[in-house]
């Protein structure tokens, strides 16, 4: 069977089928941590970026993939979000209810902040060629915690290459 979350809007409530974990799954390094704006665009079919999302999402061996508490957080907010979502909104236990869905995959995870993240974030603010605009601050965590923890950092985002020592991989899509 396919992974796919295409249908988790329309199919909130039932429940998920237990399902092997990929071939070569445990052996992919840390795994990654995935911004949220893909996480967004795996959940949301009408998202301009869920095709790149799903390509990444039905790679033949598809690394332990997770969620901090930054990326949970955002993506139940933004779902709650009638500006983004219109009439798709969800409210928050609905929202919620989609984040604790994927962390039941045994593809997806939870992690805590590695204790040395705060160590790892200094660096990474003050290598910066200009002072980091405020808009960046949450990317440049996200860059720490990856570090620290040894992920791979997902995105869609560019602003995740200025930081030296991250690991990221930018999603193409196709315009």
């Amino acid at each position: 069977m396919q992974r796919c979350l295409n249908c988790w809007m329309m199919v909130m409530a039932t429940k998920l089928e237990a399902r092997e974990a990929p071939t070569g799954f445990e052996q992919i390094s840390n795994g990654d941590l995935l911004d949220v704006n893909v996480w967004l665009a795996l959940v949301l079919r009408e998202h301009p970026h869920h095709l790149a999302a799903q390509v990444y999402w039905n790679q033949q061996q598809l690394p332990r993939l997770w969620f901090n508490r930054v990326t949970m957080l955002a993506l139940v907010r933004l779902l709650s979000q009638p500006k983004l979502m219109g009439a798709a909104v969800l409210n928050l236990s609905q929202a919620f209810k989609i984040y604790r869905q994927l962390v039941q995959l045994p593809e997806v995870g939870f992690r805590e902040e590695p204790a040395h993240c705060d160590t790892v974030l200094q660096p990474l603010l003050d290598t910066q060629p200009q002072p980091l605009p405020a808009r960046l601050w949450t990317d440049a965590y996200l860059a720490a915690f990856a570090v620290s923890a040894g992920l791979r950092l997902i995105t869609f985002d560019r602003d995740f290459e200025r930081f030296i020592g991250l690991n990221v991989v930018r999603l193409l899509v196709s315009d």
